[in-house]
């Protein structure tokens, strides 16, 4: 049995400090096996899990009960369970990440109910973020992601927050893959009705699109319709959409950040690489999967060549990747807004809906609906600090 000390109030330098010199003056057996600090708006709790022998107990809490009084801090005292400090680094242990613009006791009192129904323990409670939206994390013993992850996904999908949920242990810090939907995702607009626009057809195409984005049509049978009312259009129209193309506010930070912690990053899409190719060379993207046009003497012919990335050809490029970087399917992330990501959300290990259409963020892991795209760092339990 541990026992485990909790001051708080005011804080004020030196104060760590003091305890810490108090203890080591003690001169008896005194081995720290777990502590943690926090200070919220100038209030501070520390606690401190102790090794104390049984005959010194009495004399070391009294003098570390007159230490907290002359600082102006409660103090507290109680016998705590070794095992239960174990447990944080267990395989069973997860960590809970829950963001939004506002954070309510609402949703987070869902969270908690639906850990305590799976048999899990909240141990931690920290923030990681406060922009630009607030994001705290739970750190919970006894339970697996399995176990809570479709209850969490149905709360986030309900209410103002977005949820994520992680395996804790070595293997949350693994390298990751995080692969990206690029149209509304990545950047800011749909690269064919840039396109469309410029061919006089807008309209027309922006229908077809929303309809194959909610799961009306086939996403192949719809980019073939609408490619083919591009027929005609000169191909030095492609630079000129290409500099009408916006980034999504964080999408820079998110990507820098990824690969500054060794992860990588690859982007498909069902628009087209001679547009998004550029792009993603100078953001340092390093797998990508799109759709080519065909042109024929300086024009588009309507059609395009090779291979569609549809659906299901999404998928296939996340497995590719993850083989190409060596990473385990349950350490990819894929992130997307339209009907035509489900196939890659369902297979990563961690599917984000950014923004997303009903029929995505129903079916996803989690959801981001934020327009700051590097709020997913947070989701993978990346702090601000970090970013």
């Amino acid at each position: 049995m541990s026992t485990v000390v909790i001051l708080s109030g005011m804080d004020r330098p030196g104060i760590t400090q003091a305890l810490l010199e108090q203890i080591e003056a003690l001169q008896v057996s005194h081995a720290i096996s777990d502590m943690e600090q926090v200070v919220i708006h100038g209030h501070l709790i520390l606690t401190l899990a102790l090794e104390i022998s049984p005959e010194s107990r009495e004399s070391v809490l009294t003098s570390l009960a007159e230490c907290a009084t002359l600082r102006g801090l409660e103090f507290r005292a109680q016998e705590g369970d070794h095992q239960q400090i174990e447990n944080l680094s267990s395989e069973s242990s997860v960590h809970i990440t829950v963001m939004g613009r506002e954070l309510t006791a609402g949703p987070l009192g869902q969270v908690a109910a639906i850990v305590s129904a799976a048999g899990g323990n909240i141990e931690r409670i920290f923030r990681i973020a406060h922009y630009p939206v607030t994001a705290i994390e739970l750190l919970v013993s006894n339970v697996a992601v399995a176990s809570i992850k479709t209850s969490l996904a149905a709360v986030a999908n309900s209410t103002e927050v977005d949820i994520g949920v992680q395996a804790g242990g070595l293997q949350r810090r693994a390298k990751k893959l995080v692969v990206l939907d690029v149209d509304s995702t990545l950047i800011q607009q749909e690269v064919i009705e840039l396109l469309a626009h410029h061919a006089g057809v807008g309209d027309q195409v922006k229908n077809i699109t929303d309809r194959a984005m909610n799961g009306e049509i086939d996403f192949a049978q719809a980019l073939q319709e609408r490619v083919g009312l591009l027929a005609g259009l000169p191909a030095r129209i492609i630079d000129d959409v290409r500099s009408e193309i916006t980034l999504t506010p964080g999408a820079r930070t998110l990507i820098r950040t990824l690969k500054k912690l060794h992860h990588k990053v690859g982007i498909v899409s069902g628009g087209f690489a001679e547009v998004i190719t550029p792009i993603a060379e100078e953001l340092g993207i390093d797998f990508i999967a799109a759709n080519h046009l065909e042109i024929a003497d300086g024009k588009l012919t309507g059609r395009t060549k090779g291979q569609i990335i549809d659906r299901a050809g999404k998928a296939a490029a996340l497995r590719q990747f993850a083989q190409l970087a060596d990473v385990d399917l349950a350490d990819t992330v894929a992130i997307g807004d339209g009907a035509n990501d489900l196939d890659m959300i369902a297979l990563a290990g961690l599917g984000i809906a950014f923004n997303a259409k009903p029929v995505v963020r129903a079916s996803a892991d989690t959801s981001v609906n934020t327009p700051y795209l590097d709020s997913v760092l947070y989701l993978l339990g990346i702090p601000r600090n970090e970013i």
